[in-house]
């Protein structure tokens, strides 16, 4: 084992992923769509490498920890939805800017270039693209990045048993609203070209 608790086989893996645009293509074209509820499974990223497949969750993991592997911080950061799903994102920063990596069912919700000032501008570049089967924009706050290395006594990266005790955690920060009560009840709902662009490639 190396120093990170990966295999010599599991970083050789994550060291072919040179930048954080590369991780994102790994996740997307070698790693399916966990079907099951987010609430079923929360995967090591060594479990995610062995069973090939992750949800949100699992999928950030793996992307903090690919992000470490090339010494960036491995930092996940929650937006909070109303009325749907929260989503996990892998962030980073590069040259003073933000940048994030997620797997996703959906394809406006994944990769961000590191081309945000703030934290805020990031989470804002989601807001259109998040949405639910009525075509209400969701989103509405985000938490502040969590670093995974408070989590290293438990081995969150090669864990066998499931991480529960990290998206609870991530769960409980606070979190920063994006919207006024007023601008909520102006929303329009999302058009239908955007929500078919939203599923293409989407695991039914």
């Amino acid at each position: 084992m190396l120093a990170n608790g990966f295999s010599r086989r599991e970083q050789t893996t994550l060291r072919a992923l040179r930048t954080p645009a590369e991780i994102q293509r790994f996740l997307d074209e070698e790693i399916g769509y966990n079907k099951e509820k987010d609430g079923e499974t929360c995967r090591s990223p060594r479990r995610v490498l062995r069973d090939h497949t992750a949800h949100c969750l699992e999928g950030a993991l793996l992307a903090a920890a690919a992000l470490a592997v090339q010494s960036f911080p491995p930092l996940l950061l929650d937006l909070e939805a109303v009325r749907d799903d929260d989503h996990v994102l892998a962030v980073f920063r590069q040259r003073g800017h933000w940048g994030a990596i997620a797997k996703s069912n959906f394809a406006g919700l994944r990769f961000r270039e590191p081309v945000y000032r703030t934290l805020r501008e990031l989470v804002l570049s989601y807001f259109e693209h998040y949405y639910n089967e009525a075509g209400e924009k969701t989103l509405r706050s985000y938490s502040r990045p969590m670093s995974l290395r408070r989590f290293d006594h438990i081995g969150w990266i090669t864990a066998e048993e499931d991480l529960w005790v990290i998206p609870e955690y991530l769960a409980s920060l606070p979190h920063t609203r994006l919207l006024t009560g007023e601008m909520e009840r102006r929303l329009a709902r999302v058009d239908e070209r955007l929500q078919s662009a939203g599923r293409v490639g989407q695991v039914k």
